[in-house]
């Protein structure tokens, strides 16, 4: 171990020389993990204690704790009857309901690890993941029957089910070791194949005793279920709470798309713990909430965090980061109001209780405060590892070398953050998501989060696409708002350039009503629309070019750029030009014009009217030794793009 590393209760202090450094600060110890009592011992405590309260709720049916408990015990039977146990995985491919609750808690009691599954996954991933994780038994219901694969699992339809008894029924528990796996999730790998992630009872404990704490649940409290059952978060959405005798409402599936009917039904619901998506989260903290607003805290995470709070909202908003290989989240914390306009995108808070955290070099060496580096997770949420693929766990989940105890294992994220002075932590994208333009390295988020200021930007996306000409340039994609004037180009790029090199200028801005979403809430850049079938942002700057001389070099450096207008003062370099395009420009121009220019006039004299002046001068050099028949002739031709002869 590093001596310049001093441990301290969730991460370390850097000592660079010998002046301390703190990185971040310590937080209360987490509670103690019983090495007997787990998630579903947890859930059936509540249900004896209050039989008659409220555990689910959806919009056709609710659920008591009794009911829950009792309808579980009986499908678990079943479950083992039919081969459910330790380590064998049961999946759960259904709607989202209460029914599918039900049936993963009654998966944890037979002893096995459910497997959550979005049904509306193509019927070959579904095959490839029910495949790979060899599991024995699928739970779903007659909705979505039909739609799954063929297979040698024995399926069972929970719909068609009668798990209702006269007498309640006695859970025949089987020893839960905290290593034995609780769940398993799919996600997508780099390769396009999914990976099965498996995570223990004991990571599944840390998530809820940090959460139960840290968001002090009481059994008064009303929780929401919003994301696919299929994205890790829902795990977090439902066990904290229910092992805390607290209701789970499952949000009806009209509400989740639109921020005015998801603030309206959480308003009537009188929820008071909430996790929404990133982007969604970022639309309901601009709207005006009325007094009555029982909501206490709204969660988000999936994607960066652009955007502060409006000072005076009722609730808090909390941050989260974390990969599903350690266990839902990693690091959490408040969005202060007040720091909105620090210039600094919101920070993913600190290391949650159990978890340390370490941002290191490709030698995970730390590096010092305030350098970038890539985020690494240890303690108790780190996932046992990957289903049938020792190679990439052995790759992902390497020997934690700050760690005490013996056996730690640390997980490379694969994303990008640093320190910030205060002990939190700021993300700032990805390794493999960085985008390389001649020779720079681009992290689109930097850009993003510059966009995000102007008050008329409700969002925004930037990513690098190939020309016609097969080079790559950046387009930035905006959601205007509705009740802001819009912004023109040339305004966006003069904001831009005050933060940032022209190289991260992107080169067109184009206007979308809304930022494509996954089915997990995240940023789908795939679906982004073509710059040609997009509507882009107008110029203001833009001058209409004065002679056929300027007009024709517009037209060069339109064609080459694939700009559809170039004017007389465009900025050859600010419109996606570079070096490289540079020197095409000068070949262009002597094949135009039959005047060789130095690359240096391209930097000189970037614009077209700039360019039209070097154009002419060495026009008029070449000139003075011709009679005046020949001038003239000669400017006819140059003029209309014939060149000088």
């Amino acid at each position: 171990m590093d001596k310049s590393l001093v441990r301290t209760a969730n991460s370390f202090c850097y000592l660079p020389g010998s002046q301390f450094e703190t990185i971040a600060l310590p937080t209360e110890p987490r509670q103690t993990l019983a090495s007997d009592r787990f998630v579903p011992h947890l859930v059936s405590d509540q249900a004896r204690q209050n039989p008659g309260r409220i555990a689910l709720v959806d919009d056709s049916t609710q659920m008591t704790y009794g009911q829950l408990d009792d309808r579980a015990n009986r499908l678990a039977d079943q479950l083992k009857g039919l081969g459910a146990g330790a380590n064998t995985v049961v999946a759960v491919c259904m709607r989202r309901s209460s029914l599918t609750v039900l049936a993963s808690l009654a998966a944890l009691k037979s002893g096995a690890a459910y497997l959550p599954i979005d049904p509306t996954y193509p019927q070959e991933r579904l095959s490839f993941i029910l495949t790979d994780a060899n599991a024995p038994i699928v739970l779903s219901d007659s909705t979505v029957a039909d739609s799954l694969p063929a297979g040698s699992w024995r399926l069972v339809l929970l719909d068609s089910e009668d798990l209702r008894g006269s007498a309640p029924i006695t859970w025949q528990t089987s020893q839960i070791c905290p290593d034995q796996l609780a769940y398993v999730i799919y996600t997508s790998g780099s390769t396009g194949t999914p990976k099965g992630v498996e995570i223990t009872h004991a990571n599944l404990l840390n998530l809820v005793f940090w959460h139960q704490k840290a968001f002090a649940v009481t059994a008064e409290d009303r929780a929401t279920q919003f994301a696919s059952f299929g994205f890790d978060a829902a795990v977090w959405e439902i066990w904290p709470h229910l092992a805390a005798g607290a209701a789970v409402h499952i949000i009806p599936n009209e509400v989740r798309t639109s921020p005015e009917l998801l603030e309206d039904w959480l308003v009537a619901q009188e929820i008071t713990i909430s996790f929404v998506p990133t982007a969604l989260a970022e639309r309901l903290i601009t709207r005006d909430w009325p007094a009555n607003t029982r909501l206490r805290f709204l969660l988000t995470g999936a994607d960066t965090l652009h955007h502060y709070p409006r000072p005076g909202l009722p609730f808090a908003l909390i941050n989260n980061y974390g990969p599903t290989e350690a266990t839902v989240v990693a690091t959490s914390g408040r969005v202060d109001p007040e720091n909105a306009h620090s210039g600094q995108r919101p920070p993913i808070g600190q290391p949650i209780d159990g978890t340390e955290i370490y941002i290191v070099d490709e030698s995970l060496n730390p590096v010092s405060r305030s350098e970038v580096g890539e985020l690494c997770i240890g303690g108790a949420g780190v996932a046992r590892g990957y289903v049938n693929s020792p190679e990439l766990t052995a790759k992902k989940f390497v020997p934690d070398p700050f760690a005490e105890k013996q056996g730690a294992r640390l997980y490379r994220t694969g994303d990008l953050a640093r320190w910030l002075p205060d002990g939190q932590i700021e993300y700032i994208g990805r390794v493999d998501n960085l985008i390389k333009i001649r020779g720079y390295r681009i992290e689109p988020n930097e850009i993003v989060s510059v966009l995000n200021t102007h008050p008329a930007v409700q969002a925004s996306a930037v990513v690098a696409r190939e020309d016609g000409t097969r080079n790559l340039r950046l387009l930035a994609y905006l959601v205007i708002s509705q009740t802001q004037i819009s912004p023109n180009a040339s305004e966006l790029r003069k904001l831009l350039r005050t933060r940032l090199p022209d190289y991260m200028v992107p080169a067109v801005f184009l206007e979308i009503p809304e930022l494509p979403i996954n089915a997990n809430g995240k940023l789908d850049r795939e679906a982004l629309p073509s710059s040609e079938n997009t509507k882009t942002l107008p110029d203001d700057d833009y001058v209409t070019p004065h002679t056929g001389l300027e007009e024709k070099l517009s037209a060069v450096v339109s064609e080459l750029l694939g700009v559809e207008r170039v004017g007389a003062n465009d900025n050859f370099f600010l419109i996606g030009g570079h070096s490289l395009f540079g020197t095409q420009l000068i070949a262009r121009i002597r094949d135009s014009f039959g005047v060789e220019l130095p690359l240096r006039s391209v930097f000189e004299s970037p614009t077209p009217a700039l360019l039209a002046q070097q154009v002419e001068g060495s026009i008029v050099a070449k000139l003075e030794t011709m009679s005046e028949d020949e001038v003239q002739r000669v400017l006819e031709q140059a003029t209309s793009g014939g060149g000088l002869q």
